[in-house]
């Protein structure tokens, strides 16, 4: 036997005594791992509880419960460096003993295992032994239930421990050492708790007690618990040693399941033994007497019995599996059964679905070569009907190229002599402007003032515009298209009417200083725009597409008539097309940027709506002032946002806002990105613009009648509201003239 080393006392009396329930099993070192990592503080002793329920016959049955029991925790401990008292409770009656203890020792915190949920062990359990151990102890007590490392349950103290417990003094004050683990036989390192409620052959009494079964319990004591106090055996000793365990945690597992219920009473003392010493050791019986004979006999007996059974219950067992896997290949085989016959009814349901597809496959092939029969006719009787169309068209289109081919009949042939002199040998001070395929000169032919358009001798479409130009100018007559007056085919020159204001992009942005446009022209200008091109687009038997309709090709007359002009890109697409589809392919796209319809240039596919494009481009110059690259989005936000005013052209100080702006969202619809979105000239545009030139011409008689033109301001106008008064013939015959003029109706045609 080694010797121990005495340690200090493990803290003061006033801490609360913490006590682990112990036994074999892994639940009671989860338990205690558990309470040495959470419960325990630092120089605080931890009083570890064992409960034997089996007799006891001396020294050699406590030493084998301190190597069986005892000595794992010990070294356990040692290796944590804590201090803990080792206590044996003897008792058949596993919750009673220790809720005694508890209540005995004034135990603060106690901490046990939860029970075993083996079925085979609850069978021969009526309760839960953690449960009813929780529900018997004091309520000084605070009691934790610890399940795989864990606390399954916790019943909290409800009032601290009373402090004159005799038992926890004698453990607190019991000064501690270092005990050798492996010193199994010392027992003086062990405090033994007898109990009354131990078995029959350890509880005899003077009055010849009768014992009937090794469970049998002896009565109850009658002595007092001071008495019982000094009866008691016992010793107590320390297990702490320091530790050198580095790198092992602690392994949580389930405490015993060998706790039952609480202690019993206090019992009697053994006769024959002292109970002057409250730490002498109790003597027992000897094991050889006939009580003790009858007990051994006994358990014997239950031992056999407990075999017995444990091998019935065996067999049982091997009979229940073996039931069970004949069930489970019954079940697997049914299953299987099930199986092949859900596929048997899958495949025939399969063959009859298939079955009535391919009837009705037949059926629609029948159906459908009916339908193509009958779709074979109609084509044939279309195909008829539509070379009896072709045949009438191509004589149309032959009386056209006829009268095509005598353009020398409808306009003036001019000889390049004349061409040079009205031009003074294209000099460049008569140098007006720049066309689509060469420059424009400014000239006098009969008197007359004339623009001369010169084809560009490297132009490479030059030749086929101009001969296009001529065609198409010397056979429409229209107020608001540029009069052809005639022509150098030879040189390629084209003689027009001379327009004094130029072209409306130069008004607009007021090149050479020019004055300003009033709202009032701009309105008249924008309904004359759309009338000239309703009429381009409602020739017949074709109708024609400007394809380049742009300010640049607006001409203004002294007046500020508009004229379309630069009709070199226009298309004639066949009436079949501007009648049913509106759109006709072109195999490669004309016009200028910002002004060709996207849908055009992006699919060749060319209509009477691309011109529509162009046309609501142009409003929006008309409104704005502004470039035409990103108008629309510009003007768009600008709607959105109610800041459409500050868009206005700024050199116009008394735009109708309302007005303008109705003419500005009619613009932002003819701009669609898609053909299909664009409104209809005839129908949805021109009725907007007739009613802002109309309300232009109000303004402006209204303006003549105050005294100053439209161009100026009152403060320019050098006509007086006397001087008008004095002339109204004169005023009256003019504004009809002008009314005239702009008001007219033309019915679109040829002439």
């Amino acid at each position: 036997m080694s010797q121990r080393e005495q340690q200090p006392a493990d803290g003061p009396a006033s801490s609360p005594l913490v006590a682990v329930a112990i036994d074999r099993d892994k639940n009671s070192q989860g338990a205690f791992r558990w309470a040495l990592d959470n419960v325990v503080t630092r120089g605080q002793t931890l009083t570890l509880v064992h409960v034997n329920t089996k007799p006891s016959t001396g020294s050699e049955d406590a030493a084998n419960i301190i190597k069986e029991v005892f000595v794992p925790f010990r070294c356990f401990c040692t290796r944590k460096n804590v201090q803990c008292n080792d206590v044996i409770l003897e008792d058949t009656d596993v919750a009673k003993a220790i809720i005694e203890f508890v209540l005995r020792s004034a135990v603060g915190k106690l901490v046990i295992g939860a029970s075993p949920k083996g079925g085979f062990v609850r069978s021969f359990r009526s309760t839960d032994t953690s449960s009813s151990i929780s529900k018997g102890v004091p309520d000084f007590c605070t009691v934790f239930i610890i399940s795989k490392g864990k606390v399954s349950s916790m019943r909290n103290a409800a009032r601290p421990p009373p402090t004159g417990a005799l038992i926890r003094a004698q453990i607190q004050s019991q000064p501690t050492a270092r005990p050798d683990p492996l010193d199994y036989n010392n027992r003086n390192n062990v405090m033994r708790v007898p109990n009354e409620a131990a078995f029959a052959a350890r509880t005899l009494h003077k009055d010849n007690e009768s014992i009937k079964s090794p469970f049998t319990r002896g009565t109850r004591a009658t002595k007092s618990y001071g008495e019982m106090m000094m009866d008691s055996d016992i010793s107590f000793v320390s297990s702490g040693r320091p530790s050198f365990d580095r790198g092992y945690p602690p392994r949580l597992s389930n405490m015993s399941d060998g706790l039952d219920r609480s202690f019993e009473s206090p019992r009697k003392s053994v006769g024959g033994y002292s109970s002057s010493n409250g730490l002498s050791s109790l003597s027992y019986e000897s094991s050889s007497s006939p009580a003790m004979d009858e007990v051994e006999a006994e358990i014997r007996r239950l031992r056999l019995e407990l075999k017995q059974t444990m091998d019935m219950y065996s067999t049982a067992c091997k009979e229940a599996l073996t039931a069970k896997q004949k069930a489970m290949e019954l079940q697997r085989w049914k299953t299987e059964e099930g199986k092949r016959l859900e596929e048997a009814r899958l495949s025939e349901e399969a063959a009859l679905a298939l079955a009535e597809r391919e009837k009705a496959k037949r059926m629609a092939a029948i159906e459908t070569a009916e339908a193509s029969k009958r779709i074979a006719e109609l084509e044939a009787q279309k195909r008829i009907s539509a070379e009896l169309q072709a045949v009438k068209e191509a004589e149309e289109k032959i009386k056209a190229f006829d009268a095509l081919s005598h353009t020398n009949l409808r306009y003036r042939r001019y000889t390049i002599e004349e061409i040079e002199v009205a031009t003074e040998n294209f000099a460049e001070n008569r140098k007006i402007g720049e066309g689509g395929y060469g420059p424009v000169y400014r000239g006098t032919l009969d008197h007359t003032p004339v623009a001369i358009k010169v084809l560009r001798p490297d132009a490479a479409q030059g030749r086929s515009q101009f001969q296009q130009e001529v065609e198409i100018l010397c056979c429409i007559r229209h107020p608001n298209m540029v009069l052809l007056l005639g022509a150098c085919p030879e040189y390629g020159c084209l003689v027009y009417e001379y327009m004094a204001n130029g072209s409306l992009e130069d008004r607009l942005f007021r090149r050479g200083n020019t004055p300003p446009i009033p709202w009032q022209h701009r309105f008249r200008i924008a309904a004359e725009i759309g009338t000239g091109l309703l009429f381009l687009h409602q020739t017949k038997p074709e109708p024609l597409v400007h394809r380049d309709l742009k300010p640049a090709n607006i001409l203004l007359d002294r007046n500020y008539v508009s004229k379309i002009s630069d009709v070199g890109l226009a298309r004639l697409v066949p009436p079949s097309v501007a009648d049913n589809v509106t759109q006709y392919r072109m195999t490669a796209t004309a016009g200028t940027f910002c002004y060709i319809d996207p849908e055009y240039q992006q699919t060749g596919m060319l209509g009477i709506k691309s011109d529509v494009y162009s046309l609501g481009i142009l409003l929006l110059q008309l409104v704005t002032g502004k470039p035409p690259m990103g108008l629309t989005h510009y003007v768009e936000r600008a709607i959105e946002k109610g800041t459409f005013e500050e868009m206005l052209d700024g050199s116009v100080p008394d735009w109708p806002v309302e007005d303008a702006l109705s003419l500005a969202k009619l613009a932002v619809n003819c701009a669609e990105l898609r053909r299909k979105d664009r409104p209809d000239l005839a129908t949805g545009i021109l009725p907007e613009l007739n009613r802002l030139r109309n309300l232009a011409e109000e303004n402006m008689q209204y303006s003549v009648l105050l005294g100053y033109s439209p161009l100026t301001s009152p403060m320019q106008s050098q006509v007086s509201t006397q001087d008008f008064m004095s002339a109204p013939s004169a005023l009256q015959s003019g504004y009809e003239s002008s009314r005239s003029r702009y008001s007219g109706s033309y019915v679109p045609g040829r002439t």
